[in-house]
């Protein structure tokens, strides 16, 4: 047995797939997280307060949102998981370097939306194939999925914050959608001609009637909708420090672009180190335990944030955040797949990134009221407690894996 199938369960060849759909996460991420680097240059620009910021923000999470509904679907009844993960890639891709020739607050938002939606395109085909075409190893598949994910938000502010040193939001803009091109040539070309036999029940696709009895069995199943509940209010933390985060590097702190992307990339060091060990680690432990350990030390560590003084001592902080807040993100997914039949894969993962977006829309807005009205480090506190509900939520929920 080699060393892959010893850690892994899974032969080099059968990482393959999962290593190029993993990047292909990356790639999406990478728009999303170049874009939250430019939000405070890109506010300056526009001349926009805090709340003006944050309802940007929310138009990213609305139209990913709106999208979400359509992509699961149709990712399970025609089975094109391949082709729409490309599609995804190139959305972005043309909205991130169009951001920059945009002439005015309208014209931001439009391409914004754009960027939300190829976002929440991606989801359902990419989990529901590696979920499908990989069941006794799913854990680790999707945690390899996330942990693409974490390089694709850890890499692009280091890129984004150093290229603002020499060039100009816009131009940074513009540059950062070469490697993003180049990872859906990749997916295309090496798993485009892959049959879809490949991905199991999952790549046949299913007519109209099958989907609507099967998804309406899903969304009465009060596992999964406890679990969706559970993911949104970790998604909307999630993205509550995304937008806020930056701001206060910038607004409070006052540090560097490029410390700011140091410290952004921080956010994700620590769960690219414990994607992959969460993720195995469900597979073999459960799913629920490993989700409990990960947001308890999620909340303690928003909380602290704020008492940290200085550069470094805040980079550990938020390195520690990532380590735990990320980690569990593949596990939440694999749960979830867990619950579900195969070929309804899609339009789980939508009823989950519906409700992720559906709360994610409220984080911008509400925390720049509360930011504007009582101060940035008030914001924090309320993300700490949105994560402690989170807690309570996953204490309700059942461990056991269906088939």
């Amino acid at each position: 047995m080699s060393l892959a199938e010893r850690l892994t369960g899974l032969s080099a060849r059968d990482n393959t797939p999962i290593a190029i759909v993993g990047l292909g996460h990356g790639a999406t991420h990478w728009v999303a997280a170049t874009f939250y680097l430019l939000l405070p240059s890109l506010s300056t620009a526009l001349g926009l307060d805090y709340a003006a910021t944050g309802l940007l923000v929310s138009v990213l999470h609305v139209s990913a949102f709106v999208a979400n509904f359509g992509s699961g679907p149709l990712t399970d009844m025609t089975g094109r998981r391949v082709a729409l993960q490309v599609a995804s890639l190139l959305m972005g891709a043309a909205a991130l370097a169009l951001l920059g020739f945009a002439g005015g607050l309208l014209a931001v938002a439009a391409l914004v939306a754009v960027i939300g939606a190829s976002n929440n395109l991606w989801h359902p085909p990419a989990i529901s194939y590696l979920s499908a075409r990989f069941p006794g190893q799913r854990g680790w598949a999707l945690s390899v999925h996330a942990l693409g994910a974490g390089l694709g938000d850890a890499v692009a502010p280091l890129a984004a914050g150093a290229m603002l040193v020499a060039l100009t939001w816009e131009g940074v803009a513009l540059y950062s959608c070469l490697p993003v091109l180049a990872v859906a040539a990749a997916l295309a070309m090496f798993l485009g001609r892959a049959p879809a036999s490949s991905h199991g029940d999952a790549g046949k696709g299913v007519d109209f009637g099958q989907y609507l009895a099967g998804i309406a069995a899903v969304v009465k199943d009060r596992a999964v909708l406890g679990l969706c509940l559970m993911s949104a209010f970790r998604a909307m933390t999630q993205n509550g420090l995304l937008v806020f985060l930056p701001l206060y590097l910038a607004h409070e702190m006052k540090v560097s672009p490029l410390m700011m992307g140091v410290a952004l990339a921080a956010l994700q060091v620590g769960g690219l180190i414990a994607t992959p060990i969460a993720g195995r680690l469900s597979d073999r432990v459960g799913r629920r335990q490993v989700v409990l350990a990960g947001l308890g030390v999620s909340t303690l560590a928003i909380a602290a944030l704020t008492l940290l003084g200085n550069e470094l001592s805040f980079i550990a902080g938020v390195s520690v955040l990532g380590f735990a807040l990320y980690a569990i993100r593949p596990v939440v997914h694999s749960w979830m797949m867990d619950l579900t039949p195969s070929h309804l894969g899609g339009s789980a993962t939508s009823l989950m990134f519906g409700a992720q977006t559906g709360l994610s829309i409220l984080a911008p807005v509400v925390g720049g009221i509360v930011a504007d009205a009582y101060g940035l480090v008030v914001t924090f506190y309320v993300l700490a407690a949105s994560m402690l509900v989170t807690n309570l939520i996953a204490w309700s929920l059942p461990n056991a894996k269906r088939a």
